[in-house]
């Protein structure tokens, strides 16, 4: 069951990396690189879910806060010509 949801995880990214690659405004392409780090975490977690092993929530936390801090560092990036 776990196996069929990270399949359709995985179909949806690439779905989301059409738009990565497409869009046509750079904040699509930002919100398309953030969502498919948001499904990589949920992989993640389903992954260690599977194995039997906690330990993969803290690497998908992790990665779910450096998501979220590259995004905004890169959308203050556009914002001011700056990371300041």
């Amino acid at each position: 069951m776990f196996s069929f949801i990270a399949v359709i995880i995985l179909i949806g990214v690439f779905c989301v990396l059409f738009r990565a690659v497409k869009g046509p405004t750079i904040f699509d392409r930002v919100l398309s690189v953030n969502l498919i780090g948001t499904k990589a975490v949920v992989v993640i977690a389903l992954i260690g879910f599977m194995h039997g092993r906690p330990e993969f929530m803290d690497i998908a936390l992790t990665y779910a806060l450096i998501n979220f801090i590259g995004t905004i560092a890169f959308l203050k990036y556009i914002e001011k010509n700056k990371l300041d």
